[in-house]
């Protein structure tokens, strides 16, 4: 497969093939001609690698999780490990954002929204942080 054909089977760009490529996540076979030439191996592992980014595990965690997949010897405690600490990423992640939706609605409910020119939420960004 070329990588036109590869990127729409993985449903993946063609320039993050290209990426996942330079930083060696995948290793395509070269042609003479120089034109890079994809198997089903390379395909199954642009379509995990899509898969775990979409789970939102980063370059670094995918090349892991990749490892982790072609050594047979592997413990399922290792796999298990990174997923949770990625989960506990997720969800200190969420508690940020909720943090910043509440913070956001009380300044957005504060201001009037009409025509004067004082307004909560500018004054909002503008204070001085809390120091602890």
């Amino acid at each position: 497969m070329n990588i036109g054909e590869v990127a729409e089977a993985a449903g993946l760009p063609a320039k993050t093939i290209r990426y996942y490529e330079d930083i060696g996540l995948i290793t395509p076979h070269r042609a003479e001609n120089g034109y890079r030439r994809f198997t089903q191996t390379h395909l199954h592992k642009l379509a995990f690698i899509a898969r775990a980014r979409g789970l939102g595990f980063s370059i670094d965690q995918c090349r892991t999780l990749l490892a982790l997949y072609e050594d047979r010897e592997r413990a399922s405690a290792d796999v298990k490990h990174l997923a949770e600490t990625h989960l506990s990423e997720i969800d200190a992640k969420m508690a940020e954002l909720a943090e910043m939706r509440r913070t956001l609605a009380q300044l957005i409910h504060a201001c009037a929204g009409d025509h004067r020119p004082d307004c909560p939420i500018l004054s909002g960004l503008a204070a001085p942080l809390d120091s602890d």
